[in-house]
């Protein structure tokens, strides 16, 4: 089963440009070579993004192959195909790494155990139910990353296809 996805580097030192290259390359199979642009929102680091066709679970694969480098900040997401759901990652050197389900018009989709998880600190007065819900959703991910995206509209997209 083959699904869609996109690797969107935030930002990027120089010197880690070429191993973040490496490790997708890796991960699809075929030699990778971005088109890094400067990211203006964190001067000295650059910005790429990556649109990817593979086996389902590679959106899983890049993330764990680029997460806990120091002074990165990624997205990658998967397309929903038949019989599985999307996903979207979030990645952040404060914050780590952020996994979610995600729909076929890019919701989040938030499984039935971990909202009554939430309901449940509500009720026993150890949260809130606004906290534990915008946790779920990943907002303090998207606040840190906000600016970065917004830095990026505009810049080239490259295809590349998982050899399988």
């Amino acid at each position: 089963m083959t699904t869609r996805g996109v690797l969107y580097v935030h930002s990027a030192p120089s010197a880690l440009c070429p191993h973040i290259e490496w490790a997708a390359g890796g991960v699809l199979g075929v030699r990778a070579k971005f088109d890094w642009i400067r990211q203006p929102a964190a001067p000295s680091t650059w910005r790429t993004e990556l649109s990817w066709e593979g086996e389902v679970g590679t959106a899983s694969r890049l993330a764990s192959a680029l997460r806990g480098w120091e002074h990165l900040r990624f997205e990658v997401t998967e397309d929903p195909s038949t019989g599985y759901e999307g996903e979207r990652y979030s990645y952040t050197p404060t914050l780590g790494l952020f996994h979610a389900m995600t729909g076929v018009h890019g919701d989040i989709l938030i499984p039935e155990d971990r909202l009554r998880a939430a309901m449940e600190k509500a009720v026993n007065g150890q949260s809130d139910l606004e906290t534990e819900v915008t946790r779920l959703l990943g907002r303090a991910w998207d606040d840190e990353l906000e600016p970065f995206r917004y830095a990026g509209d505009g810049a080239p997209v490259r295809w590349l296809h998982q050899v399988v």
